[in-house]
């Protein structure tokens, strides 16, 4: 998979990011969010006609993102969804989102990125095609340290009855939020296509390096 040269960024209240030029932003509204990206399908498959065969997995694929992203809070959420040859187009989405929380006592958890390392959990894979996570720091340039989990993750179908999962590539960044105790921007970046975990990696690292908060 080509890595990206272009790039847009995106400006939202409280902070901006970089994304590849080609990525999709869209409403994430329930009221609207189906028609906004139905329009947005049409409209890439009649600049690529040769998508044309994929129009129904994009929709479904930017739907269901679009839906998790409102469901978590989301501040923006912008998707990949393209085709390079093969049988499956590739896809994969970022979302940033601000969240937070308090202990029982009532006090702003820590956003310490060492601390908040300390408390996220790792899962060792036990065998061959297991899901695991890893947790480590990284300094975002112009932003300081966050914590991070990365790995391949079975992620759970939000409001599902039977409570099954989605296995995915999952990039969790989260950046202390200055001045607001207990608050963190989280950048999340997933995609379903396995094969490409390591390319994946890499892509949701660069996009999250470019986050900042407004002045």
């Amino acid at each position: 998979m080509a890595r990206y040269m272009e790039t847009l960024t995106i400006e939202r209240g409280g902070f901006r990011i970089k994304v590849p030029e080609s990525w999709w932003e869209f409403d994430v509204r329930p009221e609207s969010r189906d028609d906004s990206i139905r329009r947005m399908v049409d409209e890439r498959v009649r600049q690529q006609p040769e998508l044309a065969k994929y129009r129904g997995t994009y929709a479904a694929f930017l739907q269901k993102a679009a839906a998790d992203a409102w469901k978590s809070g989301a501040l923006y959420c912008g998707c990949m969804a393209e085709s390079f040859g093969g049988d499956t187009p590739i896809t994969g989405s970022v979302t940033v989102s601000l969240v937070g929380g308090r202990t029982k006592d009532g006090e702003p958890l820590s956003t310490d990125p060492q601390v908040m390392a300390s408390q996220l959990a790792v899962r060792e894979a036990k065998k061959e095609g297991d899901a695991w996570r890893k947790v480590t720091t990284v300094d975002i340039p112009g932003v300081g340290p966050a914590a991070r989990t990365y790995g391949i993750e079975d992620i759970p179908v939000p409001g599902d009855a039977l409570n099954r999962t989605i296995r995915a590539v999952l990039v969790q960044t989260f950046i202390p939020v200055p001045g607001q105790g207990g608050k963190v921007a989280l950048v999340a970046g997933s995609s379903q296509v396995l094969d490409l975990a390591d390319s994946f990696f890499d892509i949701f690292d660069a996009i999250t390096s470019t986050f900042r908060f407004a002045e």
